[in-house]
């Protein structure tokens, strides 16, 4: 291996490992990251499950039918939340 072969693949191993410096996520953008995931998924749950209890306090009878459902619901939309939210940021 010559100078130039030995020169040019030192510079393209700097390149590379200056590059892969650059992108590595800091902390604070993987928490921010964390955190959105979390809020994607979390406030529908929790929405529908106030919506639901005050839907069950109208109805006359104990009920939890309207809170147990939309909790579910809630979960389902969470999830599609966080899919459709990591499927654009791939």
């Amino acid at each position: 291996m010559d100078d130039k072969q030995l020169r040019k693949s030192v510079e393209k191993q700097i390149k590379r490992m200056k590059k892969a410096q650059e992108e590595h996520p800091t902390l604070l953008a993987q928490s921010i990251f964390m955190g959105t995931l979390s809020l994607l998924f979390v406030l529908p749950v929790i929405a529908g499950v106030y919506l639901g209890n005050w839907l069950d306090d109208q109805a006359e009878e104990y009920s939890v039918r309207w809170t147990m459902g939309l909790l579910f619901l809630g979960l389902l939309i969470g999830v599609l939340n966080v899919y459709l939210y990591l499927r654009e940021h791939q």
